[in-house]
């Protein structure tokens, strides 16, 4: 199998799906239903909007299974760009509906950049959250101690059980790897033409 091939479960993904197998889509809702919603839930703030998000991205992949190419990335990457897609979607359109009742209540309109900037920040925090769930167990382990548990870099190797230069390591790794969720929004990187639009 070439390098770039895309693995095996996501083709047969794809194709159950399009032959209309309902149990595809249950394995699928399975598998990826908890990073939609965390991934929403984290953009939105919001569990009923999360909850939605999640049903409408499961929707669109039932409804449009041809809209998914392999040869584009996983089916992970593809689940998780349409939750980002339609979470913006929704933040944006849930602005704007605040912004007309602001309007009709006493006449301002609500700050554009203000929204995008929102939009920027959620989206940050929803591919740091994407990179963290994604990055392999070691490096993630040392940064749940770290951070999360406020271990400094001597006690995050005697809890993992490894030398303080190879805590160190993974730290830093993991720091690398996080630093990339300030890059430009998952909507922009896009290959072009990517399938349908959610």
């Amino acid at each position: 199998m070439a390098n770039n091939a895309p693995p095996r479960w996501d083709r047969k993904m794809q194709q159950r799906l399009a032959r209309g197998e309902a149990a595809a889509l249950g394995e699928l809702y399975d598998r990826f239903a908890s990073l939609v919603h965390s991934q929403a839930h984290r953009m939105l703030d919001d569990e009923s909007a999360a909850d939605l998000v999640t049903r409408e991205v499961f929707g669109y992949v039932w409804e449009n299974p041809d809209a998914y190419d392999p040869k584009q990335g996983s089916m992970r990457s593809w689940v998780a760009r349409l939750t980002h897609r339609q979470s913006v979607r929704r933040l944006r359109s849930t602005a704007d509906a605040a912004a007309c009742e602001d309007a009709e209540d006493d006449g301002a309109r609500a700050d554009p950049a203000e929204l995008e900037e929102r939009v920027r920040r959620a989206t940050a925090a929803a591919r740091a959250d994407y990179i963290v769930a994604s990055m392999p167990a070691p490096l993630r382990a040392a940064l749940e101690l770290a951070y999360i548990q406020r271990r400094d870099y001597r006690q995050t190797a005697a809890d993992l059980g490894v030398t303080e230069d190879e805590a160190r390591r993974r730290l830093r790794l993991g720091l690398q790897l996080l630093s990339t969720a300030h890059t430009p929004p998952l909507e922009d990187t896009s290959p072009p033409g990517y399938g349908r639009r959610l």
